[in-house]
């Protein structure tokens, strides 16, 4: 079960792909994108330039967005921190590419699948939680759920779509 609407986050700190421990909280965020997403699922990949162009578009806004990759490498190897740094070292992320190998953080958050977007206020607590808009498939759609979260909680608004539902992938939990 996910963490519900209105809960304060879960807190964590992760190693990025260099292997930085990277928290949750930096403690001077307008707010914070986490989803949990990774290398090999069809829905993540679909949806992987749309939340890179959130990333970039609301970084000068005070918003932070920290990328999670929570399956078992070993049984997908597309999912490996090697493989996550290839990703990251081409460029294909805007923001930091975390590796919860015990999948600890995606447990207490009750993530289900890649993609599974949250957005948590200043005050850390989670406003919104789903897919980032309604079609993978259509591009042009552009995170605008995702989008309209952000700009409710940058013009300190209650979210109006608070939540939707999650589409993708199941993680791929260790055996």
């Amino acid at each position: 079960m996910s963490v519900a609407i209105g809960a304060p986050a879960p807190t964590f700190t992760l190693p990025d792909t260099d292997g930085t421990p990277t928290p949750l909280h930096n403690g001077d965020s307008a707010a914070t994108v986490v989803v949990f997403t990774c290398n090999h699922c069809p829905y993540a990949l679909a949806w992987h330039n749309r939340l890179q162009a959130v990333a970039r578009d609301y970084l000068p806004r005070g918003v932070r967005v920290l990328q999670i990759n929570a399956n078992d490498a070993e049984r997908y190897p597309h999912d490996s921190p090697a493989a996550m740094a290839e990703r990251v070292n081409a460029g294909e992320f805007a923001g930091p590419y975390l590796h919860d190998s015990s999948q600890e953080v995606a447990r207490a958050w009750g993530a289900a699948v890649t993609p599974d977007v949250y957005v948590l206020d200043s005050e850390g607590e989670i406003v919104y939680h789903g897919a980032p808009d309604a079609d993978h498939t259509d591009e042009s759609l552009d995170a605008e759920w995702l989008r309209e979260a952000l700009d409710d909680v940058l013009a300190e608004r209650p979210v109006a779509r608070a939540e939707t539902t999650p589409v993708g992938c199941s993680i791929k939990w260790l055996s």
